[in-house]
């Protein structure tokens, strides 16, 4: 995982390979938008790249989000791998497209393969133009990947009833 801001412009941030293949993994991101009062407000969201600078998602029942975003296209995508303990932080301009606004018919294609699509009112594209790298604490002490993984795993069954993952 890179440990420097990755960039291709000013105006967009590329999606290393590491970053593309988190997000297929991991693909709930946390979305901080800024609020009517000027707070913060933060909410999960399924998300998928789109190319090299855009990430995407299909709001369902956000209309919060979406109506900030609206007000303010500034927005902060984070991506943690839960195991590991890394991630990253995504930072970019949102375009929110409506149903029945120009082009969502195109971007409404890329999602439906998703049960949530028929539920979709609007979605939101990100032309990302700052990517950092979330790397946790508990690595500078020396920890390598494989024991932050183990340990965590561990934890997780440890919530599971009889200690199992169940499906």
């Amino acid at each position: 995982m890179p440990t420097q801001e990755t960039t291709r412009s000013r105006n967009s941030a590329v999606l290393t390979e590491d970053m593309k293949r988190l997000i297929r993994e991991q693909p709930l991101g946390y979305v901080a938008t800024i609020a009517p009062d000027g707070g913060p407000a933060v909410s999960p969201k399924a998300t998928f790249v789109m190319g090299d600078t855009t990430i995407a998602y299909g709001d369902v029942r956000s209309p919060g989000t979406s109506r900030n975003l609206r007000a303010n296209p500034r927005v902060e995508v984070n991506f943690v791998d839960p195991f590991v303990r890394k991630g990253y932080r995504l930072s970019g301009t949102a375009t929110v497209t409506a149903r029945g606004d120009s082009g969502f018919d195109e971007l409404y294609a890329h999602f439906q393969e998703s049960t949530l699509a028929p539920r979709m009112h609007v979605i939101v594209t990100i032309e990302v133009t700052r990517a950092l790298p979330v790397v946790s604490p508990i690595y500078d002490d020396g920890r390598t990947e494989a024991e932050v993984r183990r340990g965590w795993t561990a934890r997780f069954r440890k919530l599971q009833p009889s200690e199992r993952f169940t499906e």
